[in-house]
């Protein structure tokens, strides 16, 4: 359905592809991986046409539909949520809006000389909205944004007072309504909850046409994809199987590429020591010719491309008692709504524990009450006198000053720090050499959070509360940071809709719901196991 054919492309300075090659077949459903900025994006605007390749071609199949989501939503404002999911339901939202003129032209006086031929086309729209099953559009529209976490309220809201967030599910219904022959989805997972991330992975998985998506989430890419298509270095390779065989493929490839680099460089360091010591000697001039002949013509062999990221390590938390968090008897109202009523909470040392819920069911005030960001209308919240806090809100990228650089603002935060240990630190959040030197208001949302957890972790609190932490991070970050929290002594409490940093990380679950809230032993997996449901509000 798409070929990409030996395409070049070079934005600036950066080149972001050689000669690169891939295709798209139908019903494919395929994995976009890469670093930052190699070059995602991109390839995802040069199938749509919004980008030409400086070499090669792109080549789309005729009459192939193309839907892509992008993280730049555009504005929406003037119709309800629903009105505006089905306004981007391409020919069919059409048909729809050329119905509602020819019907206000029936019913024009001025137009009663036209009627006979207004009403024949009326007709021929009409024939053509009920061949693509428009008149269930409202019905289907409905169901989508019931999926990605809309109630029927917000539905029929004005699509204008959403936030950024909400957007960016609007802008998702429209592509999928639309049914496309193929998906480009640029990281379609982000702002979505736990409950709308799965119900987006069972939609995709039951697509009929073909996909190519990027994704931080590992766990959603994985239970999708039957392809993977990777960028390194401006070329495009291509490995069958989900993201998990992709890892797996990578790692031996890099493996016996080191293995082969190193072995040639061990026979050109032989060769080039016996040209060295021989070269003067007239009685060894043809053996020095012959094998300096032969080192011309060997094609080297790289080292792998790919930048291996930097553990980060925990210095040691101070010890905190065996009693962390103590909430008695809390209530907690906002305006005429209760999220909590009577409700009693001990956290204890070393526990992890996951909050689970359903939106709305009180997940960030939780988290807020245990921070000291918000106050208990009823009851006490007491944190033990040895309790060192540290906290990651949704917002914590807000506490930024635009104009510092990432080196000033990790200075700011601690002083007493030589250069050379937050040089270290930056450089394990993704910010080496000179990245040090950007200003915090060119960061993306992803460095932003990776800055703001590197002034978090440096310092070690020996509680940390997390309110979905792993929004905007790269799977390669996520791996670091789970990583780092794994060996983290101390406790934890924390929100996060990513299936695979819950099982890493948690051995306590908390499920808020409606009925009050249950406790379960043991960690996200054996919640899983326990309720055979991977959230609250999804069906067993």
């Amino acid at each position: 359905m798409i070929r990409l054919d030996t395409i070049g492309k070079q934005n600036g300075k950066q080149i972001v592809f050689i000669e690169a090659s891939a295709s798209l077949l139908r019903g494919e459903k395929v994995g976009l991986v890469g670093p930052n900025g190699a070059g995602k994006t991109t390839l995802f605007r040069l199938i749509v046409g919004e980008e030409q390749p400086d070499e090669g071609q792109v080549s789309v199949e005729k009459g192939t539909s193309i839907g892509y989501f992008s993280q730049d939503v555009g504005e929406m404002a003037g119709r309800s949520v629903v009105a505006e999911v089905m306004n981007g339901a391409g020919p069919v939202s059409e048909l729809m809006a050329e119905m509602a003129e020819l019907e206000a032209a029936m019913a024009d006086p001025e137009q009663a000389d036209a009627l006979e031929s207004v009403i024949e086309r009326y007709g021929e729209v009409q024939g053509r909205f009920q061949e693509l099953d428009g008149y269930s559009l409202d019905g289907r529209a409905r169901e989508v944004l019931a999926g990605l976490g809309f109630s029927p309220e917000m539905m029929d809201g004005d699509v204008g007072a959403l936030s950024g967030g909400w957007k960016m599910r609007v802008a998702l219904a429209r592509i999928l309504l639309m049914r496309p022959d193929v998906l480009l989805l640029d990281e379609p997972s982000n702002h979505l909850d736990i409950e709308s991330l799965i119900w987006l992975e069972a939609f995709l998985k039951g697509y009929s046409g073909a996909i190519l998506m990027t994704s931080h989430d590992r766990e959603f890419m994985n239970r999708i994809v039957n392809k993977i298509v990777e960028i390194d270095g401006g070329t495009l390779t291509s490995y069958s199987g989900d993201y998990e065989f992709y890892t797996q493929q990578r790692a031996l490839a890099d493996k016996q590429q080191q293995a082969q680099f190193e072995r040639q460089q061990a026979m050109l360091a032989k060769e080039i020591a016996f040209i060295e010591r021989f070269k003067a000697r007239a009685s060894h001039a043809a053996q020095v010719q012959s094998r300096v002949k032969k080192l011309d013509k060997i094609d080297r062999v790289e080292p792998p491309k790919r930048q291996q990221t930097i553990a980060f390590e925990f210095r040691p938390a101070p010890r905190s008692g065996e009693d962390v968090v103590q909430l008695k008897s809390v209530a907690k109202r906002y305006g005429s709504r209760t999220i909590y009523e009577g409700f009693d909470f001990h956290i204890r040392r070393q526990e992890r524990w996951c909050i689970m819920g359903v939106n709305g069911a009180g997940k960030s005030t939780l988290l807020k009450l245990v921070a000291g960001a918000a106050d208990p209308d009823a009851g006490t919240v007491q944190r033990g006198p040895s309790v060192k806090l540290g906290y990651f809100a949704q917002h914590a990228m807000d506490i930024l000053e635009d104009e510092q650089t990432v080196f000033e603002t990790l200075q700011s935060s601690f002083p007493q720090a030589g250069q050379a240990p937050l040089r270290a630190l930056a450089g394990c959040f993704g910010f080496p050499g000179d990245e040090i030197e950007k200003k915090c208001r060119v960061l993306s949302g992803g460095e932003k959070a990776r800055l703001v957890m590197a002034m978090l972790l440096f310092d070690p609190p020996n509680l940390l509360v997390l309110d979905e932490p792993t929004n905007h991070l790269d799977i390669a970050t996520k791996q670091m940071l789970i990583g780092a929290l794994s060996q983290f002594e101390g406790t934890m409490l924390f929100v996060s809709h990513d299936r695979h940093f819950l099982a890493a990380l948690s051995n306590r679950v908390l499920e808020l719901g409606e009925d009050g809230h249950h406790v379960y032993g043991g960690g996200y997996s054996e919640y899983v196991q326990s309720t055979g449901r991977e959230a609250p509000g999804l069906r067993s």
